[in-house]
């Protein structure tokens, strides 16, 4: 049980499908030595947060390697929920109603992609106490400031084009206006999400309706879904620009 708020349980579901076309194997690709996927079982695990961790993973072999870091698999991912396009609501119901069967039920649940390995024990710690401190919430969401605005986005209409917001005062547009002077607009990251069980349950969402910013810092929200989203990945690490969580058992072969 977590020490920042013992009266409820949360558990940590880490989604590792087989299947990714831009980076093949990425969630078991190595990083420094490890498999991407071991960072995220191991933040989770040192965090102290979850009373589980769990894998959902449509891959034996996948399944292999997050056991072998500490991760549970306690069953499979069906392949009607693995697709390109299967939303994220699928694998989450599916995986806390086999859960609640066992016997298992927890007050919350946290998404951890693999994605972002320089979400650290530190990252988990700090969004667990926004969200036990927080009243009146659904869930919480990883953001940080945009650095490309929306306002100063275009649609393509034939050989016309026109802002993605057309608001902003006639006399200054926002796509004729410099980035300070825009209002502050926030994204969101894959570093993690945390809402209430009775969402997916009672609202068939992972979501809800009511949701609070977690700000990422530094890299923690770092993405790695393309080849040079990779090649960057690998630069922080060598160059000590972002740290990865620790890990303390030798990389897995």
């Amino acid at each position: 049980m977590n020490s920042i708020n013992p009266t409820l349980s949360c558990v940590a579901l880490i989604p590792a499908r087989s299947g990714s076309k831009r980076v093949p194997d990425k969630n078991i690709k190595l990083l420094a030595g490890h498999p991407l996927i071991a960072y995220s079982v191991s933040a989770a695990l040192q965090s102290g947060v979850f009373a589980a961790v769990i894998v959902s993973t449509d891959s034996e072999r996948y399944a292999e390697v997050a056991r072998t870091y500490g991760a549970e698999v306690p069953f499979m991912r069906p392949a009607e929920y693995s697709g390109d396009t299967s939303p994220d609501i699928e694998w989450v119901e599916y995986t806390l109603r086999r859960l609640a069967a066992e016997g298992r039920r927890y007050d919350c649940f946290s998404i951890l992609r693999p994605t972002s390995p320089f979400r650290l024990p530190e990252t988990i710690q700090r969004a667990w106490a926004e969200f036990c401190g927080e009243i009146g919430v659904d869930s919480l969401r990883a953001v940080e400031k945009c650095s490309q605005h929306p306002g100063k986005m275009w649609v393509v209409r034939g050989r016309r084009i026109l802002p993605l917001l057309p608001i902003g005062p006639p006399d200054q547009p926002w796509h004729s206006s410099q980035y300070p002077a825009l209002p502050e607009v926030y994204v969101q990251n894959a570093s993690l999400e945390i809402a209430w069980s009775r969402v997916v349950f009672a609202e068939k969402t992972i979501a809800g309706t009511v949701l609070m910013p977690f700000l990422t810092q530094g890299h923690e929200g770092f993405d790695v879904n393309k080849p040079y989203d990779w090649e960057l990945a690998e630069h922080l690490v060598q160059t000590g620009s972002a740290l990865l969580p620790t890990i303390p058992r030798p990389a897995f072969r």
